[in-house]
């Protein structure tokens, strides 16, 4: 028997375990051995592993592509080529565009740009409104993966549903199987701390971060999972960025609340600090927390388990709009948000490196635990058997700085990591058997990623 492809010599790990001198063997897209590199089968492909650490492929499961309508940001292509580049094989997108994903035709249109040009496979979350209601089920039909409220002011300004019709939209979503995820900070306490913070004149970069404090983030997850706890739903929060909501989401785990959480890089590795150092390129909502939160996140959230995912929120503005001619400007002139998709797996596994967590943990929440979460495993995130030929090769040990935003591949690449060192690296992307990243270059031909199916749409 000879496959399209095999790869040799890499260490391969799961949140099983590692298996050392081993690889993976794919055909027509799909894994049919994983095991000791000389059991595998012959191949038409052989790529050597020199050593390195192969893992089921990344899955991103919170991106800001921004298409439609905002496509001077980002677009599908230029997100994918980032996540080809940065070791990432599926995203998920976010509804917040324009126009915003709240109804099938509009789902649609999403789906339809990215089979054009997708480098990485791909799915999309739809959002819920009080004017969307009573298409959940036809919003399910079309294909969603799952579906966001957005409970605080955000970037698209999206407004959320009453308290009444959140309550009902989770009894409407409970019965499509599927899971509604959270921006899960209260409205009304943001508004009334940017109104005052305004008045008073407070304008750094810090100020902002100020005015959404941690209670606002606290309440929304707790009032969520009470809602859950009523109805019966399944509920995520997204991007997690303190210790406080994660403590709310493990007693909300505790009681038996379907309850899903992810973090991301940034709120792990930074403090509230970069905002003084970095200014308005590090704004983002929720904001970086200071050190005492950062250290009961990762207490509570990833060392005591209530953190099940990483996402990055990865969202692409122009430096124009992230101010980074003028960093420590008028915070209130500024945008919320920045990329993440290339330095997502260089961050944890310099946490690796540095003992935080291991191998095996930083795969189960990077990849299976993901796709576990949004209904796509073991298609995605496992290297079973028949499943998806998704893989990511990385040099663990690898270390380097990122020197400039120009070496990434957005469309617009403001980050506050730029200038920050770590250890480890993506060398190698493979989606459905296809290299679409490999020696330092993005290979794969746009289209070639594809629309995830989800629960036999």
């Amino acid at each position: 028997m000879t496959v399209d492809l095999a790869v040799h010599n890499c260490t391969v790990v799961t949140p099983a375990g590692r298996t050392p001198d081993a690889g993976v063997a794919v055909e027509d897209g799909t894994i049919v051995a994983v095991g000791r590199s000389d059991r595998l089968p012959d191949a038409d492909r052989v790529l050597d592993g020199d050593g390195n650490v192969l893992v089921p492929g990344i899955v991103d499961c919170h991106i800001h592509n921004r298409e439609p309508g905002l496509e001077y940001k980002e677009d599908w292509e230029s997100a994918t080529r980032a996540a080809a580049a940065g070791g990432v094989t599926t995203v998920v997108g976010m509804p917040n565009t324009d126009p915003v994903i709240d109804r099938p035709e509009h789902l649609e249109l999403k789906f339809e740009r990215g089979e054009d040009s997708a480098h990485v496979d791909f799915q999309s979350y739809v959002v819920v409104t009080s004017e969307n209601l009573e298409l959940i089920p036809d919003l399910d039909e079309a294909g969603a993966l799952g579906y966001k409220i957005f409970l605080g002011s955000t970037v698209g300004d999206v407004p959320p549903p009453n308290d009444g019709e959140i309550i009902e939209a989770m009894e409407a979503i409970r019965e499509t199987g599927k899971r509604l995820g959270f921006h899960e900070e209260n409205g009304e306490i943001i508004d009334h701390y940017t109104e005052r913070f305004q008045a008073e004149g407070r304008n750094d970069p810090i100020d902002h971060s100020h005015s959404r404090p941690v209670i606002a983030e606290r309440e929304a997850v707790e009032r969520m999972i009470t809602f859950a706890e009523e109805t019966g739903a399944k509920i995520h929060m997204y991007h997690v960025s303190s210790g406080s909501a994660a403590e709310a989401v493990a007693r909300g785990k505790d009681r038996g609340v379907d309850v899903t959480a992810e973090t991301t890089p940034h709120y792990l590795w930074f403090t509230e600090e970069v905002m003084r150092e970095k200014g308005n390129p590090a704004r983002i909502q929720p904001p970086i927390r200071n050190a005492e939160e950062r250290e009961t996140l990762w207490a509570v959230g990833m060392d005591g388990g209530a953190i099940d995912c990483i996402a990055t929120d990865h969202a692409p503005h122009t430096p124009e709009e992230k101010m980074v001619d003028d960093p420590f400007g008028n915070t209130w002139d500024a945008i919320s948000g920045f990329v993440g998709l290339e330095t997502e797996i260089p961050v944890m596994l310099s946490f690796v490196a540095d003992g935080r967590l291991t191998l095996e943990e930083w795969v189960r929440r990077h990849s299976a635990r993901p796709a576990q979460v949004w209904g796509m495993y073991p298609q995605k995130g496992s290297l079973q058997v028949g499943t998806d030929a998704d893989f990511t090769i990385v040099d663990s040990d690898r270390e380097w700085t990122l020197e400039s935003a120009d070496e990434l591949h957005s469309k617009n690449c403001v980050t506050p990591f730029v200038g920050e060192s770590f250890t480890g690296k993506a060398l190698t992307t493979v989606v459905r058997g296809e290299v679409v990243y490999a020696d330092g270059e993005v290979v794969g031909e746009s289209g070639h990623g594809t629309r995830v199916d989800v629960d036999g749409d």
